[in-house]
This record gives structure tokens, sequence and C-alpha cells, in this order.
């Protein structure tokens, strides 16, 4: 699994008088079962932001990082159907400092991570960081908005 952020692929003008063919046909351009769910996280600050997640998974509380993401871009954090109501979120803003925090604590490392289990961080090598938690209602997909002001970083289906 690859921490860097997705690149979007921009579809060649000359397919787009195709689709707009196709949509006055009435053809549908998607199915039903192109749905992606995910967990996203997107920047909308104007600096780099490096993103962990925390969740429960078979073997135990699990967290992983860092994604870096780009200035007003998003990233994947988990693909496909989410398995856990509950999931936590801790960002770092590369170049100011800042960070979105919570109550949760979990680890972290320095570098790439994913690590088991949520106790005796600094007695294993880790940092401990709190984690904001985000309650998906049990949705098959998530995405939370990372803002300067804080009343915007509420996550939403």
């Amino acid at each position: 699994m690859s921490k860097s952020s997705r690149l979007s692929i921009t579809r060649p003008l000359q397919a787009l008088p195709a689709a707009i063919f196709l949509a006055a046909l009435g053809i549908p351009l998607f199915t039903a079962g192109a749905a992606h769910a995910d967990f996203r996280v997107c920047n909308g600050t104007q600096n780099l932001v490096g993103v962990a997640i925390g969740y429960r998974a078979q073997e135990g509380w699990t967290t992983e990082g860092w994604w870096q993401v780009p200035a007003s871009t998003c990233a994947t954090l988990i693909e496909g159907e989410l398995q856990s109501r509950y999931y936590y979120l801790y960002a770092e803003d590369a170049a100011r400092g800042g960070r979105w925090t919570g109550e949760v604590n979990m680890c972290v490392a320095e570098n790439e991570f994913k690590i088991v289990g949520v106790e005796d961080c600094f007695a294993r090598g880790y940092q401990r960081m709190g984690f904001k938690e985000y309650d998906t209602g049990r949705q098959g997909s998530w995405m939370v908005q990372l803002s300067d002001a804080p009343s915007t970083q509420e996550g939403r289906n």
C-alpha cells in the first residue's frame, strides 16, 4: 500500500464530445456497480499535510501512516467498504506545524508505519498522539475535510 497521495488522471479533451453524446442519448456513463466505498481525507489547506489513521482490526487496534496529502487534494486511506464504525485520525501541517488531534491516544512512528496495539507506545519505541474519533455510523464510505477553520473539520459520508 502506497502512503503517497494518488494523482488524478485527466480525460483527454477528444473524449469529452463522446461522453456528452452518450449522455445526450441517455446512456449511463457509470453503472451502480462502479460506486467506490472508502475512507478519504481531503486537505483544504495551502500546505502539505501528513495523515495517520487508527482503527480496530482482527489483530487489535491498529494505526497506519503517513499519507502525504498535498494542498487542495484528497487521499484514500482505506480502500473498499469500511469494516468498522469508528475510525481515528491524526494529521500534521508540514509547513506550519499545526495539528488536527483528538482525545484518543494511539501510537505513531516518525517514518512510514503500521503499528498493532495502542499501549506502551514509548516503551515500544513509538510516539503517542491524540487521534480524533469519527463515528461513521457504519456507512460504507467516509470523507474528512481538513481545513484551517476548526468548524469544517468534521467528517461526512
